[in-house]
């Protein structure tokens, strides 16, 4: 079906909708990708085209996450929806459900295992039918991570001949602060859980979206440790839930490469040597900004100077049998809750139009378009990999 538009941006009056449409507009304002924005508020369309300069033609499309007619009546116009609208638990199902219809690909920026669990179960074998490739965890979570695991993989097979059975995401630095959809998505999560056991149990199953597959115990990352690979103390790393969760549906959809004994955990390093790095470990695994009711919400965000300050470094370290290690570094120049994931979503939709043929279905970044995509992302949004 021949579709008017490449690109619709949903939510594009929120914060980092916002960003993706002003990232769009910039990196791509040789027309060369027909997008368009939309949103609840026609009004609020308008005011956030002008004021990030897209061009007055943009067009500006009205639907509503409770109004499943004009999902997909908005689903039909374009290749791939990319949803900015969270928590995706409380608005995203409908939109989903729309795009599996019309055979229409779909990414966001999900961090909700509890949902997509669902998501899976609901609609993977009726995207496989209608073609609609539907990925999620396109930002920060999960991108750098999925791609980072994939990239010291091939680089262990490269050298060893197979690949590590233990890999260790290590994030090294970070500045920058998680959006308040991350901060909207967590606590709707907490809730869902506080009233459904089985939401709980999804959150504890490293295997919770791999159906049918369980593979060997993982690590469990919840306490701070002396990790001999990085050489101090690491502390938990409050995304971990949801990116272990993907890194190994990447391997069960691509038939384990990884292997089927693989293990994986991510945990932060503690800056500080000694005694000093252990204080800062169990510092930092104390802290859980979930635990208060002061984040950010939906729609707030850093300033651009801010988002510009911004970074991120991350180790994937991949541990043999014999003994020898292999590390790979993804590097982002931005802040990795707006400046780098706005960039990131969009590029993973153009990827999913422009340089991959996967099949449809319910598929992660690492799984459907993991060597693209790295090298979209190395030549426009501002990320590294490298092997050493």
């Amino acid at each position: 079906m021949a579709r008017e538009l490449d690109l619709i941006v949903y939510g594009a009056t929120g914060f980092t909708g916002r960003l993706v449409a002003e990232y769009l507009g910039q990196r791509y304002a040789d027309g060369s990708v027909k997008w368009a924005m939309a949103a609840r508020s026609l009004s609020k369309l308008e005011q956030v085209r002008d004021e990030i300069g897209a061009p007055a033609d943009t067009p500006l499309l009205t639907a509503n996450a409770d109004d499943p007619a004009s999902l997909r009546a908005l689903a039909a116009r374009a290749r791939v929806i990319i949803s900015t609208v969270g928590p995706y638990q409380l608005y995203g199902s409908d939109l989903v459900a729309a795009c599996v219809e019309t055979g229409t690909g779909y990414v966001d920026l999900c961090g909700e295992p509890n949902w997509m669990h669902d998501m899976i179960a609901q609609h993977d074998a009726a995207a496989k039918a209608s073609g609609a490739r539907i990925v999620f965890s396109c930002g920060f979570d999960s991108i750098p991570f999925d791609l980072g695991v994939w990239t010291v993989q091939h680089a262990a097979t490269a050298k060893f001949g197979e690949p590590a059975p233990r890999v260790k995401g290590r994030v090294r630095k970070m500045q920058g602060t998680f959006s308040g959809g991350t901060f909207a998505s967590g606590k709707a999560t907490a809730a869902a859980a506080a009233k459904n056991p089985a939401v709980f149990k999804t959150l504890l199953d490293p295997f919770a979206l791999t159906p049918g597959f369980e593979g060997p115990d993982q690590p469990k990352g919840m306490m701070p440790e002396y990790d001999e690979a990085v050489g101090g103390w690491v502390a938990p790393f409050m995304m971990a839930v949801i990116n272990t969760k993907n890194i190994h549906r990447t391997n069960f959809l691509a038939h384990h490469p990884y292997g089927r004994d693989f293990r994986y955990d991510e945990m932060m390093v503690a800056p500080g040597l000694g005694d000093i790095g252990k204080a800062a470990a169990e510092a930092i695994s104390k802290l859980n900004p979930m635990n208060s009711d002061k984040g950010p919400a939906p729609g707030e965000g850093p300033s651009k100077a801010e988002r510009e300050a911004g970074f991120y470094e991350i180790d994937f370290i991949a541990e043999m049998p014999s003994g020898d290690r292999l590390t790979a570094t993804v590097t982002g120049d931005r802040d990795p809750g707006y400046g780098s994931t706005s960039k990131m979503i969009a590029e993973a939709a153009l990827c999913l139009i422009r340089d991959v043929d996967g099949g449809g279905g319910v598929w992660t970044p690492g799984a459907l378009m993991a060597a693209p995509l790295i090298e979209r992302l190395k030549a426009n949004a501002g990320l590294t990999f490298s092997v050493g």
